[in-house]
């Protein structure tokens, strides 16, 4: 009786460890230079990868980084959060993507919400996507710098956003996005998908700076759009999308604004100037009056409201 009771006891407590070794934790760490992807990611233990971390991070929890270094390319499939914390956090990426975030192979798809802090994401050659947001809820990003990604092959972008679902965002704040194919590009194939830049300079890419396909409808706030070789702002013909500017300077790129045939861009408090052409305009823009261009008159369908 005695022996058997020893027996379960002995099995309980190896479960019990066995469970503990398997936990999640809401908070990792990862170091550069002694971090070891075997370690727990606990702060006395980091990891040195961000791969290596996000398999011992809990849904919802964060991971942080001690000191500064290059932490490798990650795919993110839940909610999880990833700091630089205020040192130099870089991932390198060539001929691939630095970020995915494709949730879509989960228990619940398209419910992920992620956020990205404080981050350095350069191509070292051709890189295919800094970010690539293919599934998800939500995503922020926030004091980023993101360039390099070339590839004319998958339309290389700084941000590509490209869903098969509706609703879903994409946040942008206090982030430098340049010398890539594309600044941003966003599309969906069914449903809608909404972008917000806010304080961003998108400068000297090589095409355009934003590029809205099916269903992106943006926002631009007190942003840069320069020294972009297409447009520094491009809403597709045909895509129904929309966008609205404000406060904002295009100036230098090939075209400031790229209005395509059945879409929609309303601007106010927004400078486009010296552009090799200020507007293009097969759509509609919509105009609040107090705008500066030295166009003096906008081509195509314009309305202009001045309130009061």
């Amino acid at each position: 009786m005695r022996r058997g009771f020893q027996l379960i006891l002995l099995v309980a407590i190896t479960t019990a460890f066995a469970a503990l070794a398997h936990a999640q934790a809401t908070r990792t760490w990862v170091e550069g230079a002694g971090g070891d992807d075997i370690n727990p990611c606990s702060r006395t233990a980091p990891c040195k990868t961000f791969a290596g971390a996000i398999s011992k991070t809990a849904a919802s929890g964060e991971i942080d980084v001690i000191s500064p270094g290059s932490y490798g390319a990650v795919t993110i499939t839940k909610n999880l959060t990833i700091d630089g914390a205020g040192q130099f956090s870089g991932i390198t990426n060539s001929v691939t993507n630095g970020i995915i975030i494709n949730d879509s192979a989960t228990a619940t798809p398209n419910t992920a919400v992620v956020n990205l802090r404080n981050l350095s994401i350069t191509a070292a050659a051709n890189g295919t996507n800094g970010i690539n947001f293919t599934a998800g809820k939500t995503v922020n990003i926030e004091n980023c710098k993101i360039s390099g990604n070339t590839s004319a092959a998958t339309n290389g972008a700084g941000i590509r956003v490209s869903l098969t679902a509706t609703g879903a965002n994409l946040n942008v704040t206090n982030t430098s996005i340049f010398k890539n194919r594309v600044g941003i590009s966003a599309t969906t194939t069914v449903g809608f998908v909404t972008i917000n830049v806010n304080n961003c300079d998108i400068q000297n890419n090589t095409s355009d700076g934003i590029f809205l396909d099916n269903n992106a409808f943006a926002t631009v706030r007190h942003s840069n759009l320069a020294f972009n070789g297409g447009a520094g702002l491009s809403l597709d013909t045909s895509a129904a999308n929309s966008a609205t500017v404000s406060g904002s300077e295009l100036n230098h790129n090939n075209i400031g604004i790229f209005v395509g045939t059945g879409t929609t861009v309303r601007v106010g408090s927004s400078t486009i100037n010296q552009n090799a052409t200020n507007f293009s305009n097969s759509g509609t823009i919509v105009t609040f009056c107090n705008n500066e261009t030295e166009t003096v008159t906008i081509p195509g369908v314009v309305t202009t409201n001045c309130v009061k």
